[in-house]
């Protein structure tokens, strides 16, 4: 059976989530960390996808930030299958993912950063996928609208780097688990994952996501009654 199911966000930390949970021999990943099953490879048929999570005594677990931006039709198929599933989801300031998300595209482009102009730049932020990755409310919405609200638990980005293994007692609390790391544990959770190219956003493309995400991130502030003012400093 699939018992939890990560769906995003994209450039936000979900490789951190595998590698945390895998931590634990009861938590499995049999068809990796991504299966992209429901965006991407639903023509393998429902049986391919649920005899993937067949071990007995096992907890099993499909993160694939695709599904964040799954289609409001697709995501009642996986609820009818799968409707005590658990969720994570991991909201990262939504400027920094899409700078993070437009370099990783780059690199795709074989392209340097010297040869992109902030128009290359501005053209990627404006894309929709770039736009529906970044619009957590959304996301959030239209999973909540099958799934319980407690089934779902939303992780701050920002607290993977202040307090990773409170956050990794969490995540396995909510896959009814409890973890006790070891030494060695709580040093593979304070590493860093994919860190990047280093190379820190143009001050004007700052500025422009500003403008972007300002109204989306106050709306979210409110969704969640969490304040996120520090995202638009």
């Amino acid at each position: 059976m699939l018992n939890f199911i990560g769906i995003g966000a994209q450039k936000s930390g979900t490789t951190w989530l595998y590698k945390a949970l895998s931590l634990s021999p009861l938590v499995k990943f049999p068809g990796g960390k991504e299966v992209h099953f429901w965006n991407a490879n639903y023509e393998k048929g429902l049986n391919w996808y649920k005899n993937l999570f067949t071990e007995p005594g096992r907890i099993h677990g499909d993160i694939t930030p695709a599904y964040g931006i799954l289609q409001r039709d697709i995501i009642a198929e996986v609820y009818q299958n799968f409707p005590n599933a658990r969720l994570f989801f991991i909201i990262r300031n939504p400027l920094e993912r899409a700078w993070s998300s437009a370099l990783m595209a780059l690199k795709r482009a074989e392209m340097t950063f010297d040869e992109a102009s902030d128009q290359w730049f501005i053209d990627h932020f404006k894309s929709k996928g770039s736009l529906a990755r970044g619009d957590y409310e959304s996301c959030l919405k239209n999973w909540l609208s099958f799934y319980p609200r407690n089934s779902l638990l939303t992780i701050r980005y920002e607290h993977l780097a202040s307090d990773p293994v409170l956050l990794a007692e969490k995540c396995f609390a909510h896959i009814g688990l409890k973890f006790n790391p070891t030494r060695e544990e709580k040093s593979i959770l304070t590493q860093r994952v994919f860190p990047g190219s280093g190379h820190e956003i143009r001050p004007n493309l700052h500025e422009y996501l500003k403008d972007l995400y300002h109204g989306k991130i106050m709306s979210l502030s409110s969704y969640l009654g969490s304040n996120l003012d520090e995202w638009t400093r």
